[in-house]
């Protein structure tokens, strides 16, 4: 059996610091306690200790050695204060040198003003609060960085900083210029946060990749609130001049809305998935699966007249024993059948029958804030939808078929000539 041989604790005593100067052995002995809660509390220690290294080798630049007499010298210590600087999404204390002038003014150290900028401890907190964890258990979610003392954790100043990181990243999601994307569809849907529903907006480009567009906080039931969204997409430059290809949810007031804007030129597809469900939610339990089967059959047919007798079909046969399940097929049946139409491949018609695209980007939304229990305002989920959107955009993938939407472009760009009157309709 091998034997084995206890570690070593490395101690002050047992590190061979003669001949050092004093503070060289002082630094040596911290870090070799540090050593022994791990490597990354090493390094802290290592780099805390550089930080102060580097802070005086600037103040001794500028003031000249210390305890040498300099007629010349404009500028002197003055002492050190505590200060903090960030470290790992929280806060450490050092002591900053200060110097003055001649004429008594402060003199500010360009080497601390680099160490204590936080822009980062924003970004850290609104990925740690992404990630579902919570205020009250922020601080377990750091690193051991051994005895160094962390401030700024508390569950108010965390916070505080993942406000401000959610205020700028709703501010990035609506300053994104839209013109250069070449978009050729566009998901909408509508999620609920709390008692809010918030609407979203997905596009897809000609290369397949999809881009979070913006949303608002209503419904897709609302008109006023779909306008809005429209207004603001179509603000930031999203094309109002060529056919685009929208799959939505059914919802009466993003239609209109859409129609309000691109009339005659927008292409409609509506999403199977809530129109199986809506179908289905009228029917009995016993009946479901079967109707479900047959409006899937449907759909699945490449001919888009034969795909709408089959669907006609289904809801005269529902008829006399579930009218609301029959006048829920013929509602917006045509716009079922869009992607039919269109003559795209398989690979694309499962990319663009339903609003599947847009509701992964929502679930990753919805894990984002599964730990938010009071939703204080609108403004707050918008916030949280927001930084949930461009999260989410880290883990996208181009679209299924996104090889083949060179069909889906030349096809909306016939739809522009047709309406324009530039191709007749054959």
């Amino acid at each position: 059996m091998r034997k084995v041989t206890p570690q070593r604790v490395v101690t002050k005593d047992a590190l061979n610091t003669t001949g050092l100067p004093d503070n060289v052995q002082v630094t040596l002995a911290e870090i070799a306690g540090a050593a022994r809660e791990g490597v990354l509390a090493l390094s802290v220690a290592c780099g805390l200790a550089v930080v102060t290294e580097i802070m005086q080798a600037d103040v001794t630049r500028i003031c000249g050695p210390r305890g040498k007499h300099d007629r010349n010298r404009s500028v002197y210590r003055h002492g050190d204060e505590p200060r903090l600087v960030p470290l790992g999404g929280a806060m450490v204390g050092i002591d900053k040198p200060r110097m003055r002038s001649k004429q008594g003014r402060e003199v500010s150290l360009a080497t601390y003003e680099v160490f204590a900028s936080r822009d980062m401890l924003d970004e850290i907190a609104l990925g740690r609060m992404l990630a579902g964890l919570s205020t009250r258990r922020y601080r377990a979610g750091g690193e051991p960085f051994g005895d160094v003392d962390l401030r700024g954790t508390s569950r108010s100043a965390v916070s505080r900083r993942f406000v401000r990181g959610t205020q700028a990243k709703i501010a990035e999601l609506f300053g994104r210029d839209l013109q250069g994307l070449d978009l050729l569809a566009v998901f909408i849907d509508g999620m609920n946060v709390g008692e809010h529903l918030i609407v979203v907006a997905l596009g897809v480009d000609s290369k397949g990749t999809k881009h979070p567009l913006g949303l608002w906080e209503g419904t897709t039931e609302n008109k006023a609130v779909c306008s809005a969204l429209i207004r603001n997409l179509l603000d930031r430059g999203l094309p109002a001049e060529h056919a685009l290809l929208f799959v939505i949810d059914g919802g009466k007031g993003i239609r209109a809305a859409i129609d309000a804007a691109w009339g005659r030129l927008a292409v409609v597809q509506r999403c199977r998935k809530h129109k199986e469900r809506n179908v289905t939610d009228h029917l009995p339990k016993t009946e479901r699966t079967f109707i479900g089967r047959k409006l899937k059959a449907a759909w699945a047919n490449p001919d888009p007249v034969g795909a709408e007798r089959e669907l006609r079909s289904l809801a005269k046969h529902l008829e006399l024993e579930h009218p609301g399940a029959a006048g829920s097929i013929r509602e917006g049946l045509e716009e079922t059948l869009t992607v039919t139409r269109l003559g795209l491949t398989p690979s694309l018609l499962r990319t663009f029958k339903s609003t599947n695209p847009i509701e992964s980007m929502i679930s990753i939304n919805r894990d984002a804030h599964r730990n938010v229990k009071r939703w204080r305002s609108g403004e707050m989920a918008m916030r949280w939808v927001a930084a949930g959107m461009l999260d989410a955009e880290k883990q996208f993938r181009k679209v299924n078929g996104y090889r083949d939407l060179h069909i889906l472009k030349r096809a909306l760009e016939c739809h522009t000539d047709v309406i324009e009157g530039r191709r007749q309709i054959a």
